[in-house]
């Protein structure tokens, strides 16, 4: 059976945020919220966590997964930032993006697209997010909730419990979130907007 936890979404119980980490470094796998929905989350050396993840979302081997980070400086300790993406990643940090890049050496292999050796990458405005990074003092490997045949991303975390409760350790309760998710964006050259989600593509084209 999984633990529920009803997590305050502006102001993080620290107990209960120090009581996820200790799912996350014991190999679990926690439904967490984020600025545009639920999103499933582990450890980056946590192999079979990630298969976890890979069987609840049927994902293969060209799937993005998410670095989930702190700031900029964060992004580009795992990814290779040229000077243009830099400055559209300054201007665009905290909306409803996710950015692909070429990942580095600091990513697990595993974790990047097998084709292109790319990593996708985002920082949140969620306060739950921002208290569980600060609490790790690392990324989240991160990929959006949406269930197989759905094109949203799951908003309601007790309809999460009762879809996939027996497959995570953990669900974190942060409300009820909207449901679109990130704007995907390939900063490797010129960028091209891969998925059109919550984020205006606008800045981008």
């Amino acid at each position: 059976m999984n633990q529920l936890f009803q997590i305050h979404p502006n102001n993080p119980q620290q107990r209960l945020i120090s009581k996820v980490i200790s799912y996350l470094n014991k190999g679990g796998v926690i439904v967490y919220p984020t600025a545009s929905g639920y999103a499933l989350g582990c450890r980056l050396e946590e192999k079979n966590a990630l298969d976890r993840i890979c069987r609840i979302r049927q994902l293969d081997n060209n799937h993005n997964f998410t670095l989930m980070c702190r700031d900029l400086s964060e992004i580009a300790h795992y990814s290779q930032v040229e000077n243009s993406a830099f400055h559209l990643l300054k201007k665009n940090i905290l909306g409803s993006y996710t950015f692909i890049l070429k990942a580095t050496k600091k990513v697990p292999r595993r974790l990047m697209n097998e084709k292109h050796k790319t990593i996708g990458l985002r920082v949140t405005s969620n306060p739950v997010t921002l208290a569980l990074l600060e609490a790790l003092n690392n990324p989240i490997m991160s990929t959006s909730l949406i269930l197989p045949g759905n094109n949203f991303t799951e908003s309601d975390p007790k309809n999460i419990q009762n879809n996939i409760g027996t497959l995570v350790d953990l669900i974190i309760d942060g409300g009820t979130l909207g449901q679109q998710p990130t704007t995907v964006v390939d900063l490797r050259n010129v960028p091209v907007v891969v998925r059109e989600g919550s984020g205006d593509p606008g800045p981008f084209l």
